[in-house]
């Protein structure tokens, strides 16, 4: 399962730059994860300050 970024995401940019797949980009108002390049590999929950990525 993909992993998701809730309305609790800051845009503080964290998440993308711990992606080994580059799955997360900034959308239009916070940044968001490509469910088809996610990996599930959890990475980017362990980096978020605000815990605002969990899975899907």
């Amino acid at each position: 399962m993909a992993y998701v970024i809730s309305d609790a995401c800051i845009s503080c940019g964290a998440c993308e730059s711990v992606c080994p797949t580059s799955a997360i980009s900034q959308g239009d108002t916070q940044y968001v994860i490509d469910a088809d390049l996610c990996i599930s590999c959890g990475s980017c929950a362990d980096t978020c300050p605000q815990e605002a990525i969990s899975e899907e």
